[in-house]
């Protein structure tokens, strides 16, 4: 744990006015996950985009079952904002447990997610042809916000490094879940209308 808090006392040896506006948009963000539910309602409102909003949809959910139902209230680890109650916070200090970082497991769990099914859709025509290749340059911004997100949570000093990895490797686990129900689901409803 001191190596841990050592790295974060240097990430707050790089604050800056910047920084510490930017941070906390951007960390909020991730908050309950609203920026992927928002994406994932819009890809669901949008006909020909109704798939990847069910894979968003489906990897949220195994998202939380994963980080926040079983990880957090297993390891139960106290943020490192409780262990060192001299750094000053810029945003409210979080009132649920540090392992793993949900911002980041729910940020690595969409981008994964869309990174998987960016060449897995079928195009029978030059229209969604067009979808597909507009949706598979997705994952590219969703992967640079997730790395933003997952540093702004350290920067704000409310998770450690190990937090932020335990977030990568649930994200990475969620996303891949979520990725295969929906592969599974959609060649079970292929079969059902043939």
């Amino acid at each position: 744990m001191e190596l841990e808090l050592s790295i974060l006392d240097f990430i707050q040896s790089l604050r800056t006015p910047f920084g510490d506006t930017a941070m906390p948009l951007i960390s909020k963000l991730g908050d309950a996950g609203m920026i992927w539910i928002i994406l994932g309602l819009i890809l669901l409102i949008i006909p020909k985009t109704r798939s990847y909003g069910v894979l968003v949809t489906a990897v949220l959910i195994a998202d939380v079952i994963l980080c926040n139902g079983i990880l957090k209230n297993l390891f139960q680890r106290i943020r490192p904002c409780d262990i060192n109650t001299a750094v000053t916070l810029l945003i409210p200090k979080p009132k649920d447990f540090s392992f793993p970082s949900g911002h980041t497991a729910c940020s690595v769990a969409v981008s994964t997610a869309l990174f998987l099914v960016r060449e897995k859709r079928s195009a029978p025509d030059k229209e969604r042809s067009r979808v597909r290749s507009t949706m598979g340059n997705l994952w590219i911004p969703a992967w640079i916000l997730t790395v933003m997100i997952a540093f702004s949570r350290m920067y704000l000093y409310v998770h450690y490094p190990t937090d932020i990895l335990g977030g990568i490797v649930a994200g990475l686990a969620a996303g891949y879940i979520g990725y295969k129900v929906t592969e599974i689901l959609g060649k079970r409803d292929k079969r059902v209308t043939n």
